[in-house]
């Protein structure tokens, strides 16, 4: 909350209050001159001399502790399971790497770099074993993209209590690798390849199918993300980065990329991420994550301490290329007004948006809708059930709301 006191000439000052009842939305209040580190006195930490330089590797501060991933809700064990990251405590669209969203189906594998190998085979003219320092030898690309979960989040209830349980399976990294590309042209293919098997070295060993169309294209083989070298969970030493393709598809922990005629038809792209339609049918190969946003400042379980001016914020990001525009409404939907998108839009990112909304003590519902360079915008959750039924359980991407509550309280506008 705030508290405004008289300053020089007029002016107002700004400083942190006390004493008042938690989550009651505040224009005045008054000093705790108890606590000696409350302003305009001179704190603690200004009277003392800090921390000494030379840890080997940052860390958050301590204040920021509750800041982390988290095992969804419901989640019995950690092995065959995945952890969300939390979308309401960021800003920006990078994602740091300690808070990058984890999916993983049988754990995260111990390799030793040294002992890794990355084979390409099949219909090639020179099948190779590469070394990862075989891979860093080639030239490097650096690319901003997000990857996300298909199951992000699911079309059943119950719905999620924050920003991160409703869209936290996506995040979004500088990724520097290798272009595949590259690869394929040193191995040299064969006249009827179409298709890449990639083959992790996790002990599920997964394994998805990818058109050669898109191994051309964008697609890379890296080893490091936002500078450093890829963390164990995102797939060290090598992974793919399959740019606005379905999450699994970017295979981690890279051993084997097989190049043949035909889709291997795996676990993962038949019994598992296919989405089933009302007819029994499923649909094939569904690869690309649609248009999508989400508000993430204020979502669930925040708390509005104050009336006046605010600012929505969020992420925006499409599978298909660049977001060219973010809608926001503060009425339910009833009429919508376009969002600030930051400086630079990069394709398959996420791209932060801001608008500014008043708010003094009404009932709102708060949401966001995206739209991509192809045209493409994003669906209400009526909408797309109408499109596809509620036998899917993957590729939602439908409008998010918000409700805020008289009190200030932010909660999940599905409930």
């Amino acid at each position: 909350m705030l508290s405004r006191i008289a300053g020089a000439a007029g002016s107002t000052l700004v400083v942190g209050l006390v004493g008042e009842a938690a989550g009651e939305p505040t224009k005045t209040g008054a000093l705790a001159p108890a606590d000696p580190d409350a302003f305009p006195t001179v704190p603690t930490w200004t009277r003392q001399i800090g921390a000494p330089t030379g840890k080997g590797y940052g860390q958050p501060s301590p204040h920021e502790s509750a800041v982390t991933r988290r095992l969804y809700p419901g989640l019995t064990q950690p092995i065959t399971a995945y952890s969300t990251s939390p979308l309401q405590d960021l800003d920006g669209g990078i994602t740091p790497n300690g808070l990058f969203f984890e999916r993983h189906h049988a754990g995260v594998p111990a390799i030793d770099p040294g002992k890794h190998r990355l084979m390409i085979h099949g219909l090639v003219k020179e099948p190779l074993l590469l070394t990862v320092d075989d891979i860093r030898q080639f030239p490097s690309v650096s690319r901003i993209h997000f990857i996300e979960c298909a199951g992000n989040p699911s079309f059943l209830p119950p719905w999620g209590k924050t920003a991160a349980e409703v869209a936290g399976l996506v995040s979004c990294a500088e990724w520097t690798g290798v272009s595949l590309r590259t690869l394929l042209e040193e191995v040299g293919l064969h006249p009827d390849a179409k298709w890449v098997i990639a083959e992790g070295a996790d002990a599920a060993a997964m394994t998805r199918s990818i058109p050669l169309e898109k191994c051309l294209d964008d697609t890379l083989v890296v080893y490091s993300q936002n500078g450093e070298r890829l963390r164990p969970e995102q797939g060290y030493p090598l992974r793919l980065v399959v740019p606005g393709f379905e999450g699994n598809m970017n295979i981690k922990w890279l051993r084997r990329l097989h190049v043949t005629n035909a889709p291997a038809y795996s676990r993962e792209e038949t019994a598992k991420y296919t989405d089933l339609m009302p007819d029994g049918r499923a649909r094939k190969f569904s690869f690309v994550m649609e248009c999508k946003s989400i508000i993430t400042q204020p979502s669930g379980s925040h708390q509005l301490t104050r009336h006046g001016a605010h600012e929505i914020r969020g992420i925006a990001w499409s599978g298909m290329g660049k977001v060219e525009r973010v809608d926001v409404s503060v009425d339910g939907g009833a009429t919508w007004h376009k969002a600030e998108l930051q400086s630079t839009v990069h394709a398959k990112a996420l791209t932060a948006f801001r608008a500014p909304f008043p708010w003094n003590g009404e009932e709102r519902v708060i949401m966001s809708r995206a739209i991509d360079e192809t045209g493409y915008v994003q669906p209400t959750l009526s909408a797309l059930e109408a499109a596809r039924g509620k036998n899917s359980f993957y590729h939602n991407n439908a409008i998010q709301p918000w409700r805020i509550a008289s009190d200030g309280n932010v909660t999940n506008g599905r409930e």
